[in-house]
């Protein structure tokens, strides 16, 4: 863990980064615009990085406005500014609009004030406005260091010595509505505030048939609300980039009371607060309440959330998307030459992307032109592959074409949900179902997985049976590990009974291996000769063929969530008596008073370490994520053997952290990551030798982590991945028509997954020699390479692969492969 030699295809970060940057390089970091959830975890990860490899980095506080007013708004930053603040929304470094930064004036003043401290290289986290003032400012650089000079504020060696200025941009943003990034820090956690309220409203509106609309942010982006609908099944959406066709208002009544006539007890309604129709003129909350009221009679509430989705604690994913780029940020600054242009960092797919800061920030202007000229097309499209995919994707699962309009397939296809249950399931399978309607298949759901196959629980479902699913946790179908070996003969019959011509099984390990045997099984029995994909669907994240699978995201939540409560807890005990019982945490059901209490008692807390156990089998995905998205001190897992030498490292490493004013430790291990450095036994471990400098507490999270309320995000990916997948197969049957064809080829039956950037189908006989089946995980690891980075922001030597270092591209490079839209 400590420690690590260098393999021949890696070689110390430190090194290689000293060896671009040289000694002496100082860069400014500073947060601009609108607050945005994880902003700090990028501070932190820009810090960290900076002060690892060897530079000086600087707080700009108030963003520009502190760079132009300098003195105490610019300070140097140490590794402990910086602890404690992943879990804290906003920025700890404070944003500020900047009037004089737009003139010259202004930017001669916060040159200055850059060049007395050897500044020389900007991070900028904010938005366009603020990314285009940073570009401005370089581009400008020199012309202001001359003037300086001629005015006496600087020398001429000043103005040699730091000659350029480097800019490297990171979009933090709720509203996700920069171009170039499948998404923008932030963005992730706003949906998580907006998810939460409507799931709270849900309850209430059925109790009394009630209609809510439900403004969100979004003046120029409606992705919030896009992303929102899709993720909670929304009876009708409102965008600026894709306003109504005209006659909306009867169409949208009809949807309703539709719905409603289909035993629907609530309905929801999400407006961006940019929403527009196709003239450009504003469409308003209040003004759809008053239309659903004066049209149908409905009892209907207006919601406006405002500011409280900049609000509260960063999800996982933020915190981790932030830690990436920040880390990038600092990489590219380094790397970066007198003429290489301001970039942004970026993500596309799963991958960090370095892209040219005007090529993101034009196509972004070209957005709102496109609106403006009422060319809404255009609009979407440029909005990116992301935004595009969602639209699409949520018109195909929120409107039903009568039966008489929708020309049918004939073909049978059935779904199922194979393994232990995972959060997005349920979301999933309504995505199949109502996509599969769409395309006019008849739809049967399987229950119990594949005993229950085997048992004849089939039956039809239909569209409306699965409204609601999207926010229900667990699998509503019902889920086992069970595989189909020993029931082949059984199900093949049941595939026969029920004319079964296509299967698609939502799961984890078990999914995959029961398709390896029916794979293997078509040779014996014809009725498996037909298409079949599986969609990865398990909180240890193990399945070959994908970096992500539904039900990870909700995982690594409760992770972070369960550090923090028991934190809270443990610091209220030493104060308050009462809270000195047995507890166990439940992070998503502990009420607001509690942890008010909590957060009021934490002062003057001793030292302490918590270590925490994850699941995952072998997979040591939730232990390495959780712990980069926690900040932890260590994390064991399987993939990276380790043995007391590395336990007792890891102690004296924490004793040391004691030393300072940082004096809370955490260490995640995943279940299986040793047979005899037991969770209990790293616990006693680090109890003996913490004697006397800090004590410890340790949690076993357990089935807690496959429960509760599915994420936005694996809701959103749920829905996505699916609705993908019924399209494959519809496909694959339009291929062949008639009920005669046996699908006998290797593409054929698959499986689904993102990996870097794309979307592949990969046959699953291909994906069994990239398979540990004696560990169940995949033979190589994507998440692995960001191992360092955990280890780096936790103060540890480590090596880093130098391959992976990006290089700039531009805004509208695509790959022959189908893009993933995270």
């Amino acid at each position: 863990m400590a420690g690590e030699e260098a393999s021949d295809s890696k070689v110390s970060l430190r090194t290689f980064l000293e060896h671009l940057s040289g000694a002496g390089k100082a860069i400014g970091v500073l947060t601009s615009g609108g607050d945005a959830q994880g902003m700090n975890a990028a501070v932190r990860a820009v810090v960290r990085m900076g002060i690892y490899v060897g530079a000086k980095v600087y707080f700009i506080y108030e963003g520009y406005q502190g760079m132009v007013d300098g003195g105490s708004n610019i300070v140097e930053a140490d590794w402990e500014s910086v602890s404690s603040i992943l879990q804290v929304g906003g920025t700890i470094i404070g944003s500020a609009r900047c009037k004089a930064f737009r003139t010259r004036e202004g930017r001669l003043k916060a040159a200055c004030n850059l060049v007395q401290r050897g500044i020389t290289n900007l991070c900028v986290i904010g938005g366009d406005g603020s990314l285009t003032g940073a570009n401005i400012f370089r581009k400008e650089w020199s012309g202001l260091l001359e003037e300086l000079a001629q005015h006496g504020e600087i020398d001429k060696e000043q103005v040699q010595k730091h000659a350029y200025l480097n800019v490297v941009g990171m979009v933090g943003s709720i509203d996700n509505d920069f171009c170039g990034t499948d998404m923008t820090i932030g963005t992730d956690s706003a949906l998580h505030r907006i998810i939460e309220v409507v799931d709270a409203i849900m309850t209430t509106a059925q109790s009394h048939q009630r209609t809510f609309v439900l403004e969100v942010m979004g003046r120029h982006c409606g992705y919030l609300a896009l992303v929102s609908a899709l993720a909670c099944g929304a009876d009708w959406v409102f965008l600026p980039e894709s306003p109504p066709e005209e006659g909306w208002q009867e169409n949208m009544c009809i949807k309703l009371s539709e719905n409603r006539a289909r035993k629907k007890r609530l309905n929801i309604i999400i407006v961006a607060e940019g929403a527009i129709d196709t003239q450009n003129k504003p469409i308003t909350s209040e003004q759809i309440k008053e239309l659903v009221v004066t049209q149908l009679g409905y009892d209907t509430r207006v919601t406006i959330l405002g500011h409280v989705q900049r609000g509260g604690t960063p999800s996982a994913f933020d915190r981790i998307l932030a830690s990436r780029m920040g880390v990038e940020a600092v990489v590219a600054l380094l790397q970066a030459t007198p003429e290489t242009p301001a970039c942004v960092v970026s993500l596309s797919g799963n991958q960090a992307v370095r892209l040219p800061l005007v090529e993101c920030v034009q196509m972004t202007q070209d957005v709102q032109k496109a609106m403006d000229e009422r060319r809404f097309k255009d609009a979407v499209r440029l909005r990116g592959r992301s935004f595009e995919t969602n639209l699409n994707t949520y018109k195909r699962l929120a409107i039903k074409f009568p039966d008489d309009q929708i020309v049918k397939s004939n073909c049978n296809v059935a779904v199922i949900n194979v393994g232990a249950p995972a959060a997005g399931m349920n979301a999933a399978v309504r995505s199949a179902v109502r996509v599969g309607i769409a395309d006019g298949h008849k739809m049967l759901a399987i229950y119990d997985g594949f005993e229950g196959f085997a048992k004849g629980q089939v039956k039809e479902i239909g569209w409306g049976d699965v409204g609601g699913w999207t926010g229900q946790g667990g699998s509503i179908l019902g889920t086992k590990r069970t595989l189909p070996g020993k029931f082949l003969e059984d199900i093949a019959q049941q595939m026969r009974t029920h004319s079964i011509n296509a299967l698609l099984i939502i799961g984890g390990f078990e999914a995959y291996l029961g398709l390896l045997e029916l794979s293997a099984a078509r040779d014996k029995y014809e009725e498996f000769c037909v298409p079949m994909v599986m969609v990865p669907a398990t909180v240890s994240n193990n399945v070959p063929g994908s970096d992500f699978s539904i039900g990870a995201d909700t995982a690594l939540n409760t992770i972070t969530d369960a550090f923090e409560s028991s934190l809270l807890l443990a610091q209220a005990r030493e104060q308050h008596r009462e809270f000195c019982v047995p507890v166990c945490i439940l992070p998503t059901t502990m009420s607001n008073n509690t942890c008010d209490r909590i957060k009021q008692s934490a002062s003057g807390t001793k030292r302490r370490v918590f270590i925490i156990e994850t699941m995952g089998g072998y997979c040591g995905y939730l232990a390495n994520m959780g712990a980069l998205a926690a900040g932890a001190d260590a994390a064991y897992i399987f993939e990276e053997p380790f043995d007391i030498r590395d336990l007792q490292s890891n102690v004296e490493h924490l004793t040391e952290k004691m030393k300072t004013t940082i004096q809370r430790g955490l260490v995640l291990r995943n279940e299986s990551c040793s047979e005899n450095y037991t969770t209990d036994f790293i616990y006693q471990l680090y109890s003996e030798e913490g004697k006397g400098v800090f004590d410890c507490r340790k949690n076993v999270l357990g089935h807690m982590q496959q429960g509760g309320a599915p994420s936005p995000f694996d809701r959103n990916f749920g829905t996505k991945i699916s609705a993908r997948a019924m399209q494959w197969i519809s496909m694959k049957l339009k291929e062949s028509p008639g009920k005669g064809k046996r699908f006998v080829t290797d593409d054929s039956i698959c499986v689904l997954g993102i990996s870097k950037r794309n979307l592949f189908f990969q046959p699953v006989t291909e994906l069994k020699k990239e398979t540990d089946f004696e560990h169940r995980i995949p033979k190589e690891q994507w998440w692995l390479k960001l191992r360092p980075l955990m280890k780096i922001l936790a103060k540890y030597e480590a090596s880093y692969e130098v391959s992976d270092s990006g290089q700039l591209e531009h805004v509208h490079h695509r790959g022959h492969e189908e893009p993933a839209a995270i």
